[in-house]
């Protein structure tokens, strides 16, 4: 049984060792590992306002909503990671984040332009309006240059069709917004939905318009009220000193488990690898986004799982003062503090849940980091701790009671 109880507890460090080493290179990648917020990656911080038309049409909730989605697409679009879109209805402005982002001037032009895409006739009367565009992607022309190849929805290709075929021999405007994009002659009807735009100098050029037109157009004006660009320095110097701050707090974690807790308090910090490893793979699959605040929130999880293992190990020290054995003590402290360890973690999840649903931005990630801390810390403090405190006392049932940081006379 001893023998036994050695190889699994030898095999359990091999293991946790081993997933350590493996889970470094993954999780810390920089484009493929936990993604990074706009305060430590650095990119753009932008608000824009929407702004009432000349007849002064008041701006409504569903104009708001309308625009956030439309930029949520075009953000989407842009192949950012992560972006945070959010809407102010009181002040009528959409928040943007876009961590990463290499030229936020670009991004800016897409996201507040209008984008309204027509079709007008040699008069300059709309004939046609982008709504049944289906699709629009940018891409390499049959002769020379670049153009947007469009595809209309099956109402659309009727519309385009019945319009073509009337203008034969003319030439049909294309404009997104008021700027005209191209003025081709119409030879042929087009009866199958799929038109072309030419005169693109560049791929970029192209792929820009088909983003703004398969996204869609803004309800509203939009401008820019506020610009901020975060650089990556900044970022990497804040996640630096983060990291830093984290392991100093984990050392004097470490040093006050083995001092006041002795073997168990080796058992809890041993834990704490495995809290963290769990904690970051999460954030790794489900791609949190982590931030500066969502830091704050994973080392103050640390901080509660630490105390949950606490209250057990009193707990525990209890019952082996009360006069039983180290075994029996472990699993009565273990049972007496169950319901103690639920209740906080309850509490604290309750708190965690209401900032996530009612907080904005920083504090969001805040919650979110928490949460997930709270949760890991409940499995490890009540099935991997126990069980190697189990297997560690298994080994010598009649060891001293001063390793568990209790003296009493035998």
């Amino acid at each position: 049984m001893r023998r036994g109880n050695i190889i699994k507890l030898v095999a359990l460090v091999l293991l946790v060792a081993a997933a350590v080493a493996l889970s470094i290179k993954p999780l810390v990648d920089p484009v493929k590992g936990i993604p990074l917020g706009l305060d430590l990656r650095g990119g753009v911080h932008l608000v824009l306002q929407a702004e009432q038309d000349k007849k002064g049409t008041p701006i409504t909730r569903d104009d708001i909503d309308k625009a956030k989605a439309i930029i949520s697409n075009r953000v989407n679009d842009l192949g950012v990671s992560e972006p945070i879109v959010q809407a102010d209805y009181d002040k009528k402005r959409i928040v943007i984040d876009l961590a990463g982002v290499s030229d936020p001037d670009k991004a800016v032009d897409i996201l507040k332009t209008t984008a309204k895409l027509t079709f007008r006739d040699p008069q300059g009367n709309i004939v046609l309006q982008g709504d049944d565009l289906k699709d629009a992607k940018g891409g390499q022309g049959q002769q020379q240059g670049y153009v947007v190849n469009l595809t209309f929805s099956s109402e659309g290709t009727k519309k385009f069709g019945d319009l073509t075929t009337k203008l034969i021999g003319q030439r049909l405007g294309v404009y997104l917004d008021d700027e005209l994009l191209t003025n081709p002659t119409v030879n042929t009807p087009i009866l199958n939905g799929q038109a072309e735009i030419t005169g693109y100098d560049t791929l970029e050029a192209a792929a820009k318009d088909a983003v703004l037109m398969r996204s869609g157009s803004l309800p509203v004006s939009m401008s820019i009220a506020e610009k901020r660009q975060v650089g990556a320095s900044l970022g990497v110097d804040s996640l630096n000193r983060s990291i830093q701050a984290g392991l100093y707090g984990l050392i004097f974690i470490f040093l006050f488990m083995l001092v006041f807790y002795r073997l168990p308090g080796g058992v809890a910090d041993f834990s704490l690898v495995v809290y963290a490893l769990i904690v970051l793979w999460v954030f790794y699959m489900f791609r949190v986004v982590l931030t500066l605040p969502g830091i704050a929130g994973f080392i103050l999880s640390i901080g509660m799982a630490v105390d949950f293992n606490i209250i057990i190990y009193e707990r525990v020290k209890e019952e082996i003062r009360a006069g039983k054995s180290l075994r029996a003590g472990l699993e009565s402290g273990f049972s007496r503090a169950f319901i103690t360890v639920i209740d906080a973690h309850v509490t604290t999840l309750i708190a965690a849940i209401t900032l996530y649903a009612f907080g904005t931005g920083s504090i969001k990630g805040f919650a979110l980091t928490l949460g997930i801390g709270i949760l890991a810390s409940l499995f490890t403090a009540i099935t991997f701790t126990r069980l190697v405190l189990r297997l560690t006392v298994g080994i010598n049932p009649k060891m001293n009671t001063r390793w568990f940081g209790v003296r009493r006379d035998v």
